[in-house]
């Protein structure tokens, strides 16, 4: 006589590893009753749909920002999927968030995925949740970044996210951290200051700089001079303390920070986006 699961078995199956309940139901069966035989049937199942799909591309998903309780140390992780139809499921939304708190005890993507996560790692959670939504879902970004004071943020959407650690806890610390946060996800600059730019960016942008000055016409003797003035304006547009402060373009982003506090800095940033 075929074993016939009961209600409640099937939904703590469920519960438990997020599977459909006919998907629950059929493991049951084939495991004869036997829940941990069960779990690994649909383990086994989102093993082979991995396999199927792991030439898929995982374009969508969502960013999340996540602080430690002191303020000291945070991270921004994307969990990637294949399509926007899943990124936007509250369940694949509610993972991510778990696993970006489960993210700030890890140094690495490496060590986050092997991080425990209700008896199972977090790469064979993964696994699991791709056999259940039938798409091909891995951490893409794992960005870390500490520092005497952070605030993060995170775009409607979830899908740009950013931290910014300031120079200390001080009196407006944490209202500060999040505005430049949001500078950091609305401009996307690409370094702290002009000391932090990289030497291959700095030539690249002379070359083209250089290059447009010759073909205007400019006289060898007089472009180097011009290509300073180019730079200095390059470095405002495009590092984060000499941006204009989005909420008050009158000030700089470093203007901003010293309103808070008159030692207050910002010391660094991380920043992702789908």
């Amino acid at each position: 006589m075929s074993y016939t699961p009961v209600a409640a078995d099937v939904a703590k199956l469920r519960n438990q590893t997020g599977a459909g309940m006919m998907d629950c139901k059929k493991a049951l069966v084939e495991a004869e009753g036997d829940f941990e035989k069960a779990v690994d049937i649909l383990r086994k199942k989102g093993q082979k749909v991995a396999a199927n799909r792991a030439d898929r591309e995982t374009t969508e998903g969502v960013v999340i920002a996540r602080v430690n309780e002191d303020n000291t140390l945070g991270v921004v992780i994307s969990l990637n999927c294949e399509t926007d139809f899943v990124a936007k499921n509250e369940a694949f939304i509610e993972l991510a968030y778990e696993l970006a708190e489960i993210a700030i005890t890890a140094a690495t993507k490496e060590e986050l995925l092997a991080t425990d996560f209700h008896g199972i790692t977090v790469a064979e959670k993964l696994v699991e949740q791709t056999g259940v939504i039938g798409e091909k879902i891995e951490i893409g970004a794992f960005e870390r970044l500490d520092g005497p004071f952070l605030g993060a943020y995170i775009h409607a959407g979830n899908k740009i996210a950013s931290i910014t650690a300031l120079s200390a806890n001080v009196e407006g610390a944490a209202e500060a951290a999040k505005s430049v946060s949001m500078q950091v996800a609305a401009m996307n600059p690409i370094a702290l200051d002009e000391t932090m730019v990289s030497q291959e960016i700095i030539n690249k942008e002379l070359e083209i700089e250089r290059e447009l000055l010759t073909k205007e016409g400019k006289p060898e003797n007089i472009i180097e001079n011009i290509l300073k003035g180019k730079m200095q304006r390059f470095y405002k547009d495009n590092t984060l303390v000499h941006q204009s402060f989005i909420k008050d373009g009158s000030m700089s982003v470093a203007d901003y920070v010293k309103s808070v506090n008159g030692d207050l800095k910002v010391t660094g940033f991380v920043r992702v986006s789908l």
